[in-house]
C-alpha cells in the first residue's frame, strides 16, 4: 500500500520527478495528443503544406466550427492535435508574439523564434505547481528568409524541426508512409498530394473533402492560404483517394 501511495504522489504532482526520472503528467499529456485526430505537415521546395483530419462526430455539427488549422501570421500556419481548447490558448499566444515582434522590430517573426517562444511557454507549465501541461501538440509551418520551415511542439516544451511529420492518432502509421514517399524536391501540389495520401493511409485509403482541411504557405510569396473544398476534391480525385458518396437510401438508414 505504501508503494502505491508513493506512486500516486509522483502521478499527481507535475513538479515531482519519479525515481526513474519521469514526469507522469507530461506523459499523460502526450497520451491526450494521441487521442486527437491526425494532423500532417510536409516541407517542400515550394513551401509548407498542413493537412488535418476534421472528423465530424455528428451530422448536426457545423463543420466550420471544427478548427484544426490556424493562421498565426501572414507567413505562418499552425495545425493541432489533442485538446482543442489548449490548442486555442497556444495559438492565441503565438499570434500575440507575432504581433509584438512586428511592432517591436518592424519585421515578421521567424518561424524558429515563434516556435521556441511557444515551447518556452509550454515548458513553464511542466514546472509550476497547481497547473497541468498543455494536452496538445502543434505543427508550426512557415517561410523564413525565403526558406520553408516546419516544427513540432511537444507537451514537454521541446521543439523539433522536421521535413515531414504527423501528430495525433495513427502517428506511427502515417509517418511510416511519409518516410517511404517523401521527396525534398516536390512542389506544393506534390506536397498536398503526399499529405492527403498520408492521412488516407490511416483511413482505409479514402477521404472526403468535408472530413479534412489543408493549407499552404508558399515559399515564393511567403503567404498562408487555405485550400478550398473544390481544390481538395480535385487533389483527392487526382491521387485516387476520393471516398465514394453514400446514396440517399444509406443516408436515410443511418
Amino acid at each position: 500500500m505504501q508503494g502505491q501511495s508513493q506512486q500516486q504522489a509522483y502521478d499527481r504532482g507535475i513538479t515531482i520527478f519519479s525515481p526513474d526520472g519521469r514526469l507522469y503528467q507530461v506523459e499523460y499529456a502526450r497520451e491526450a495528443v494521441k487521442r486527437g485526430t491526425a494532423s500532417v505537415g510536409v516541407r517542400t521546395a515550394g513551401g509548407v503544406v498542413l493537412a488535418v483530419d476534421k472528423r465530424i462526430r455528428s451530422p448536426l455539427m457545423e463543420r466550420t466550427s471544427v478548427e484544426k488549422i490556424h493562421k498565426a501570421d501572414e507567413h505562418i500556419g499552425i495545425a493541432s492535435a489533442g485538446h482543442v481548447a489548449d490548442a486555442r490558448q497556444l495559438i492565441d499566444f503565438a499570434r500575440r508574439q507575432a504581433q509584438v515582434e512586428q511592432l517591436r522590430y518592424g519585421e515578421p517573426i521567424g518561424v524558429e523564434t515563434l516556435t521556441k517562444s511557444v515551447t518556452d511557454h509550454i515548458q513553464q507549465y511542466t514546472q509550476v505547481g497547481g497547473a497541468r501541461p498543455f494536452g496538445v501538440a502543434l505543427i508550426i509551418g512557415g517561410v523564413e528568409d525565403g526558406q520553408p520551415r516546419l516544427y513540432e511542439t511537444d507537451p514537454s516544451g521541446t521543439p523539433y524541426e522536421w521535413k515531414a511529420l504527423a501528430v495525433g492518432a495513427d502517428r506511427g502509421e502515417i509517418e511510416d508512409y511519409l518516410e517511404e514517399h517523401y521527396d525534398e524536391s516536390m512542389d506544393l501540389d506534390g506536397g498536398i498530394g503526399l499529405a492527403l495520401s498520408a492521412l488516407a493511409s490511416a483511413n482505409e485509403g479514402q477521404l472526403s473533402p468535408e472530413g479534412i482541411g489543408a493549407a499552404t504557405i508558399d515559399a515564393e510569396t511567403a503567404t498562408f492560404s487555405e485550400v478550398s473544398d473544390e481544390e481538395l476534391e480535385s487533389h483527392l480525385a487526382e491521387n485516387d483517394l476520393l471516398a465514394p458518396e453514400e446514396d440517399e437510401d444509406e443516408d436515410e438508414e443511418a
